[in-house]
């Protein structure tokens, strides 16, 4: 299935919104604390980066993972018809409120299509296409429609599908595959682990050492890989990574990766 470039984030036009309408705190991954509802500090009047060239240098590393899917276009385009929250200032906290149940909606979608791509789970095709149907009809609900979604249900739903999806597809692969959903590992020592077909849902691997792991058909939905040493490591065909996850890893050109991800600037050769 071709990429769907409603899922891609279209900076050129969104409001900002991941920019303003997101809180986050001094840390590692930012430089500063910043409110929800408050603009960085180096937001422009255009609703561009003032330092996006040199986010990672400026302290900002969190930034330069975050993936919207698509969500910030949509609420700005769509849900808000075009009227930017500078302009419409009444309109800012129903924007800001809109903003982040829109992304999880559209990173159900990007799931769901990729679960939809797996010649292993055509069984499920059915029920694939018929949840993403109505999450797509749910992003095109107003503001206060959206607001009042109960998106942890509409989450668990999908979820469960997409982890039969992920069962079928991990069933026909060798080896022993392990369980480590919501495991934590974080920093452990893993390097040449055969981690084929494990299920790696939720896993915390901040900081862990996988190294020439086999990580082949692995299912990383959600796992967190902030740090996570991936030189050498095969992901071919894992499942549900996104480019974030591989943006917040660390890599290098030995890295084998799915054929729709791409490898993130600042891995080493």
């Amino acid at each position: 299935m071709p990429a769907d470039l409603s899922l891609v984030s279209d900076c050129g036009s969104c409001f900002g919104l991941c920019c303003v309408a997101l809180p986050f705190a001094k840390s590692a991954d930012f430089a500063q604390d910043k409110a929800g509802g408050t603009p960085c500090r180096n937001l422009r009047d255009d609703f561009r980066c003032g330092i996006h060239s040199r986010l990672r240098d400026s302290g900002y590393t969190g930034c330069t993972v975050f993936d919207c899917f698509g969500a910030g276009q949509k609420v700005s385009q769509l849900t808000f018809g075009g009227v930017d929250w500078r302009r419409e200032p009444g309109s800012a906290p129903a924007m800001f409120a809109a903003f982040p149940v829109m992304r999880q909606l559209h990173e159900l979608l990007w799931y769901l299509n990729e679960a939809l791509d797996l010649p292993a789970a055509a069984p499920l095709a059915p029920r694939l296409s018929r949840a993403r149907q109505d999450v797509d009809a749910m992003t095109r609900g107003d503001a206060e429609t959206l607001a009042g979604l109960d998106v942890a249900g509409v989450r668990a739903g999908v979820s469960e599908l997409l982890l039969e999806a992920s069962e079928l597809a991990r069933a026909g692969l060798p080896g022993r595959r392990r369980n480590h959903r919501g495991a934590d590992l974080i920093g452990a020592k893993l390097r040449r682990a055969d981690l084929r077909g494990a299920n790696l849902r939720g896993a915390y691997l901040i900081g862990a050492d996988l190294r020439d792991a086999d990580l082949r058909g692995a299912d990383v939905i959600g796992a967190d890989l902030r740090g996570t040493d991936l030189r050498g490591a095969d992901l071919t065909g894992a499942l549900f990574l996104t480019q974030a996850q591989l943006g917040a890893a660390l890599g290098d050109a030995a890295t084998r990766l799915p054929e729709a991800l791409t490898r993130p600037g600042h891995w080493t050769d």
